[in-house]
């Protein structure tokens, strides 16, 4: 059973998500706080984590900081970004520090499950990093 983790600071999100991927066979966790998220990815290998990039009442972009964390941590993860507040250079952002997919709510469940699984079924990309 492959492990999900959602963090997005909005419960009816964590709480839909949860429902739709543990009906479609995923084990799935989720936070609504960094903390949470961070404990969470350093105890939990996950197959995809999804999340939104600005979590809590200082609606700074902290997502980022989990991008990076998980890119390092499991380099196999696949990270889903699921947020209202996309643009262009916060797409590309999250591309930089590793995020596979960059998606903008409102998303109906059904297409971010296709893109989780096109995402779990094609190979990681190879990242190559300058010294």
């Amino acid at each position: 059973m492959p492990r999900l983790l959602v963090v997005d600071d909005e419960e009816s999100i964590c709480f839909s998500m949860s429902e739709y991927f543990s009906l479609h066979g995923y084990k799935v966790d989720t936070a609504r706080e960094l903390d949470e998220a961070e404990k969470l990815i350093e105890t939990t290998d996950y197959k995809v984590v999804i999340q939104d990039l600005r979590l809590g009442a200082a609606r700074n972009p902290d997502g980022f900081d989990i991008i990076k964390q998980v890119h390092s941590r499991t380099p196999n993860t696949r990270i889903v970004v699921l947020t209202a507040y996309g643009s262009a250079e916060m797409e590309d952002e999250a591309r930089r520090c590793g995020a596979d997919a960059f998606l903008r709510k409102p998303k109906p469940l059904s297409q971010v499950a296709q893109v989780i699984q096109g995402l779990i079924e094609s190979p990681p990309k190879q990242t190559i990093r300058s010294a």
